[in-house]
């Protein structure tokens, strides 16, 4: 009922099979549909981290008009999701849209993005279980924040890591967006069925209506990240 893109022991991405195929199984992608409902209309999308294509999925099959721009480095992964993930049989179902696929790295899109192209920014993007910490600067936060149009939300995943009590990266991420846009807001995805936890990081200039929203203080917020430190 269900396969998995899985990498070096760690799962990265899943789909369902038969005619719930479009619809992504974990709760996480799922809950990136809620930037629908904090920027009504949403013209482009820029997603980083292809997988699965499990999100970008979801906009083909519920918002067919919007256009869809996924970033995956690893040209062996996009292979894998035409093959066996049903991206192409997605990218048909974007009328009124597209959904355009770049074999390229996340952060040189992110910082050659033109200013207020995009309605919504997703970042999700690993190397198996690690995070890409180039896409969580400061630096590309601010490319991030030109790159949104001005009512525009950017997500990040930020996953819970068992070496990490202190969840030090989230707070890193937290604390570099509070330095780059008007409003943060954190979520918690519980997934019970595939047994996991993600946090969804919401930034944007305009309001963030969120009632789950975990509440933070400054003592929360981490050391910001700079691309000097990489």
């Amino acid at each position: 009922w269900q396969r998995i893109l899985s990498t070096g022991g760690v799962w990265q991405s899943a789909t369902l099979l038969g005619p719930r195929r479009m619809e992504p199984p974990f709760a996480y992608h799922r809950a990136f549909g809620r930037v629908f409902d904090l920027v009504p209309h949403v013209q482009r999308l820029l997603a980083i981290g292809g997988g699965g294509f499990a999100f970008p999925k979801l906009v083909a099959e519920k918002h067919s008009g919007v256009v869809t721009d996924v970033v995956e480095i690893d040209p062996a992964i996009i292979e894998a999701a035409r093959r066996w993930f049903y991206l192409d049989e997605a990218a048909e179902l974007q009328q009124g849209g597209r959904l355009n696929v770049i074999c390229a790295d996340g952060r040189q899109v992110l910082d050659g993005a033109a200013p207020s192209s995009y309605d919504a920014i997703v970042l999700d993007a690993f190397v198996r279980d690690a995070p890409v910490r180039s896409l969580a600067t400061l630096e590309a936060f601010h490319a991030a924040h030109q790159a949104l149009s001005p009512h525009g939300v950017l997500l990040a995943n930020v996953v819970p890591d068992e070496s990490d009590p202190g969840n030090g990266f989230l707070r890193t991420v937290t604390a570099s967006l509070v330095a780059t846009f008007a409003n943060v807001a954190i979520t918690l995805v519980v997934d019970h069925q595939n047994v996991g936890e993600n946090y969804i990081v919401f930034a944007s200039d305009a309001a963030l209506d969120l009632p789950d929203a975990i509440p933070f203080d400054e003592d929360f917020l981490g050391e910001i990240l700079r691309d000097e430190a990489l």
